[in-house]
């Protein structure tokens, strides 16, 4: 089994390559190709994978290349983790639209539309690619925004699933909550990438007790803390929204805080460079404790397990994915990139059934998916009118003045990455 890492120099890789080396009964993986334009970053995080790879004595072989052509070649699945501008690209995602007084954040609002209009160009060129090389090969996006990325990849007729670690995080978290083992956590995880909210936790499979109840009954201050909401929202509301609806449920707040701190770009940015020069260290053989904080927490079970079933029979055969609708919210389309449980296997994912969405939460849903649907329109087909309307839709916006602003802006501060400006 050949699997290629697009993106490959980043500082999570080891993230990755750790739990690909302690899960390898689970997926055995033969080859694993790094590819990444950066080759100084990518002779580091090489270099650092080898070493963890021996250390635990996994017997693949990892090479690494700046071409992508040759990466991906004969590959079984690639996994695509990119970003396009780096870490400069994303301090600006973060910081111009709090000239509007609107959130700055990588993957919502304005800051979300500009990383998609730099990224799926680049993801799509990418896909063509593994295409070329063997059409029977899985894509796997990790990169963000995921919604938006694997519409993008499923429309242009690749084989794709889009993946998060969010929900496994809260799977984590509760089974620590409820001291049970993880895999008797399932989640009724249901919405968009970066815009769900868990509405139900149930013990020993999709149809055993839930215990949502009695997680927010007992943890309630606990859950709220880590979501950085006060914990009568979720008595409220009953459900366990995903960090990302902060957002939403306390836009104004978060602008106050984000324009008083510096961005969790340059944060990012420092920790990498920390991260580089352990990497740089031969004597490192594993991920050091402060990768945990660089963000990913669980990408790498995740993954496992999401390219063990798309590629044999090693996997769960439920997964929270990002993939096609196909009706499961009625009120959706069917084309619509949805984040909720799937049966996952050599065919792909297929959405289970979910229970009715409230109101409160499916018209927040069909608003994003709205924007979303105009934003690939503005990534696939450039144009400030286009990027002006997407930006108007998003309920973060939705303002003449606000949208008009900050198309300018999100033009002026992109130019480099759109072909059409």
């Amino acid at each position: 089994m050949k699997l290629a890492v697009v993106g490959g120099g980043s500082t999570y890789t080891p993230e990755l390559i750790d739990g690909f080396a302690r899960l390898r009964d689970t997926l055995p993986i033969e080859e694993l190709v790094l590819v990444d334009p950066a080759a100084d970053r990518l002779d580091l995080v090489g270099g650092l994978a080898r070493r963890i790879f021996d250390r635990q004595g996994h017997p693949g072989r990892i090479t690494t290349t700046s071409d992508v052509d040759a990466g991906v070649a004969d590959a079984d699945a690639v996994l695509l983790q990119l970003r396009v501008g780096g870490q400069a690209a994303r301090n600006q995602d973060e910081t111009w639209p709090l000239e509007c007084g609107c959130v700055g954040q990588e993957t919502t609002g304005a800051g979300g539309l500009a990383k998609a209009l730099r990224t799926v160009p680049v993801v799509l060129d990418i896909a063509e690619r593994v295409r070329r090389a063997n059409p029977d090969a899985w894509i796997i996006d990790f990169t963000n925004p995921v919604g938006i990325v694997t519409r993008a990849l499923l429309q242009a007729g690749h084989k794709a699933v889009g993946l998060c670690n969010v929900a496994i995080g809260f799977q984590r978290k509760f089974a620590k909550l409820l001291e049970v083992a993880p895999a008797d956590v399932h989640l009724n995880h249901v919405g968009l990438n970066h815009l769900s909210w868990e509405l139900g936790v149930r013990l020993g499979g999709p149809e055993g007790e839930d215990v949502l109840p009695k997680l927010l009954a007992e943890h309630g201050d606990a859950i709220a803390d880590d979501l950085r909401l006060p914990r009568a929202v979720l008595d409220r509301l009953g459900v366990v929204p995903s960090y990302y609806l902060r957002y939403f449920y306390a836009h104004d707040e978060v602008v106050r805080e984000l324009g008083t701190k510096p961005s969790r770009a340059a944060e990012v940015a420092k920790m990498e460079a920390e991260l580089l020069a352990m990497y740089g260290d031969p004597s490192l053989d594993e991920k050091p404790a402060l990768l945990a904080k660089r963000g990913g927490a669980f990408y790498s079970e995740a993954a496992v397990d999401l390219a063990a079933s798309l590629l044999g029979d090693g996997g769960s055969p439920v997964q929270v994915v990002n993939t096609y609708n196909n009706g499961t919210l009625p009120f959706l389309a069917d084309d619509a990139v949805i984040e909720v449980q799937a049966r996952v296997d050599r065919t792909g994912a297929t959405p289970l059934a979910v229970p009715e969405l409230d109101p409160l939460y499916a018209g927040l849903v069909a608003n994003v998916t709205a924007y979303e649907e105009l934003a690939l329109e503005a990534a696939l087909r450039g144009g400030r009118d286009r990027v002006f309307k997407a930006l108007l839709a998003h309920p973060l916006i939705g303002q003449f003045e606000y949208a008009d602003g900050l198309t300018d802006r999100l033009i002026a501060h992109n130019r480099e990455h759109l072909a059409w400006a």
